[in-house]
C-alpha cells in the first residue's frame, strides 16, 4: 500500500533497503460499471459491448452497498448508507486552509540567526521537515493508487478524493516551508532513504503492506479481504494515526515557546487534518469488522495488536534519533511515554486489548491544537479562522 519508490510496477525489484525502498503501488485491473454490478475488464482492449451502460439494471438500494466487494453502481453517491462517510467529506471542506496563508517571517529570521535556536532544535526540525515531506506524498500516492481501487462504496471515495487534496496541501506545506528556510531541498526530501530510523519505518511498511503491491491483487476471498484490512489498519492506524504524532508533539511545543511560529502553525493545520482522516480510517475499519466478523478472528487480532506495538517501538526509536538530548520541557523518554498512550488508545478504537501498561498522557496541551472554535490561532501568530464554514466537534 505504501509506494516507497519511483520504479515502475512491472519492473519491481524485491526490497533491498541499502539501496532504494522499493515500490509498494497497488494496481488492480480495471474497473467497469455495468448497470448496478461492478466487472473487472481485464488489461487487452475492450471492446463497446463490455463497457456498454446495462439500461435493465435497477436502481441502487442503500442495502446494495458496502464497504468491499460491492455489487451496487459505484457511481451512485445517493441513497447514502454512510453518512459519518459524507459528514467527514464536507468537515473536509469546511477545514480548507493553505500554506501561503501562514507568514514564515519571524520563522526565517530565527532560523538564520546564529543563536536563534539550539543545535538538538534544529536536529529536531529538520528530521521533522525529513519525514513528513516524504509520507505525505506517499500516502496521497496510495490514497489514489491502492485504497480508492479497494473500497466500493461511494460516499467512502468522495472522502478520499478529499483527503488526496489535503495531503497535496501538506506535500506544498513542507516545500513552502524548505523553500522559506533556504533548506537543501535534496536532504530533507530524499531523507526517508539516507536516516536510518526513517528507513526502519519504510521496512515496517513493507512488510505490512507487501500483500497489495501484486497488481493482480483483488478483494473477494477472505485471505485477500484480511490482507486489505491489515493494510489499511497499517495505513491509517500506524502511519497517519501513530507515526505522525511524535513529530506533532515536537514541532507544536517548539510552537508553544514561541519559536518557528509559522512551521508550528501549518503543523496545527495538518495535525486538525489528520485527525479527520484517522477518524474516518477507524470508521472505515470498523465498519468492514462489522459487515465480515470472519475476518476478525484472534489470531488476526493477535497479528494486529504486535503491528501496533512494534510499530509503537520503532517510533520510539525515531524520537531518540530526532531529539537524543531533549530540549526544554520534551524528551525521547516522554516521546516514548507518549506513543504508548496512542497506541492504547488506537487499539481502544478498532476493538483490541492495550499492548502497553496504563500511562498518563505527558502532553495534554496536544488537544488543544485540535481546538477548532478558537477565533486566533493557538499560538496567537495572526487572527485566522481555520474552517470556511460550519464548525467541527471531536470527539
Amino acid at each position: 500500500m505504501l509506494d516507497w519508490s519511483d520504479v515502475e510496477i512491472e519492473e519491481a525489484p524485491a526490497p533491498v533497503l541499502t539501496q532504494k525502498p522499493p515500490v509498494l503501488v497497488t494496481s488492480t485491473p480495471p474497473i467497469a460499471t455495468v448497470g448496478a454490478g461492478r466487472v473487472p475488464v481485464s488489461n487487452t482492449t475492450t471492446s463497446s459491448a463490455q463497457l456498454a451502460v446495462d439500461s435493465s439494471g435497477g436502481r441502487v438500494r442503500v442495502d446494495d452497498k458496502a464497504m468491499i466487494n460491492c455489487r451496487a453502481d459505484v457511481n451512485q453517491l445517493l441513497p447514502l448508507k454512510y453518512k459519518w462517510a459524507w459528514e467527514k467529506y464536507l468537515a473536509g471542506c469546511n477545514n480548507h486552509w493553505m500554506p501561503t496563508e501562514v507568514s514564515m517571517q519571524a520563522d526565517i529570521a530565527l532560523w538564520k540567526s546564529p543563536n536563534g535556536l539550539t543545535p538538538d532544535e534544529r536536529r529536531a526540525i529538520k528530521r521533522n521537515l525529513g519525514f513528513f515531506a516524504a509520507s505525505e506524498s506517499l500516502v496521497a500516492n496510495n490514497i489514489v493508487l491502492a485504497i480508492y481501487r479497494h473500497l466500493t462504496n461511494p460516499e467512502c471515495r468522495q472522502y478520499l478524493l478529499r483527503q488526496a487534496f489535503e495531503e497535496a496541501v501538506h506535500t506544498h506545506t513542507f516545500q513552502y516551508i524548505v523553500e522559506s528556510l533556504g533548506l537543501d531541498e535534496g536532504e530533507l526530501f530524499n531523507m526517508y532513504r539516507e536516516v536510518p530510523s526513517i528507513t526502519e519505518k519504510a521496512s515496517w511498511a513493507i512488510k505490512y503492506t507487501q500483500a497489495l503491491s501484486d497488481p493482480s491483487f483483488q478483494t473477494g476471498t477472505e485471505a485477500n479481504d484480511r490482507a486489505f484490512l491489515r493494510d489499511l489498519i497499517a495505513f491509517y492506524v500506524v502511519f497517519e494515526g501513530m507515526w505522525f504524532y511524535t513529530g506533532f508533539a515536537q514541532i507544536l511545543s517548539l510552537g508553544r515557546r514561541n519559536k518557528m511560529v509559522g512551521i508550528a502553525e501549518q503543523y496545527q493545520y495538518i495535525l486538525r487534518d489528520e485527525s479527520i482522516h484517522l477518524n474516518f480510517g477507524i470508521d472505515v475499519i470498523n465498519q468492514i469488522k462489522a459487515e465480515n466478523p470472519r475476518l476478525w478472528t484472534n489470531e488476526f487480532q493477535n497479528e494486529v495488536s504486535g503491528m501496533l506495538r512494534s510499530a509503537a517501538e520503532l517510533e520510539a526509536a525515531y524520537g531518540r534519533d530526532t531529539m537524543p538530548n531533549g530540549f526544554l520541557g520534551l524528551g525521547p523518554g516522554l516521546c516514548e511515554q507518549y506513543m504508548h498512550f496512542i497506541a492504547n488508545r488506537r487499539c481502544a478504537q478498532i476493538g483490541l486489548a492495550p499492548v502497553f501498561p496504563e500511562t498518563e498522557n505527558p502532553f495534554p496541551w496536544m488537544s488543544e491544537a485540535m481546538d477548532l472554535k478558537k477565533e486566533k490561532n493557538f499560538f496567537e501568530t495572526r487572527v485566522i479562522e481555520y474552517q470556511t464554514g460550519g464548525s467541527l466537534g471531536w470527539d
